[in-house]
């Protein structure tokens, strides 16, 4: 399905979820449990207070960009991981370019267990 430009994708995040559960299997039920915050970027970071453990910002940016933006807020943020997605890589990719913020003493803890 080819998208225009500025239209607007509704996404069925519950979903992404569901679908994403082989390769990372928390993330459905942190999403159930509502520790996982969905919004649209407005060009800053907002800080990951608890309970939250991940934000996903949606962007209207391409790759490239996503990539550049993870990659800086990496390199700045000590307590968050950054990550990217973009719908054109498929499989487990979020349906919408997004910016993912996770917590990083979270994701080690899971990261121990797995």
């Amino acid at each position: 399905m080819e998208r225009k430009r500025n239209q607007v994708v509704e996404v069925n995040w519950l979903a992404y979820f569901e679908g994403i559960q082989s390769v990372c299997p928390w993330s459905l039920p942190a999403f159930r449990a509502g520790y996982i915050d969905i919004v649209s970027w407005r060009g800053y970071r907002i800080v990951l207070d608890r309970p939250m453990i991940a934000r996903v910002y949606i962007c209207k940016l391409n790759q490239r960009r996503l990539k550049k933006l993870a990659s800086d807020f990496e390199n700045l943020d000590q307590e968050n991981e950054w990550l990217w997605s973009h719908p054109d890589f498929k499989n487990f990719s979020t349906p919408v370019p997004c910016l993912i913020q996770q917590n990083r003493i979270h994701l080690a803890r899971i990261r121990k267990k797995q």
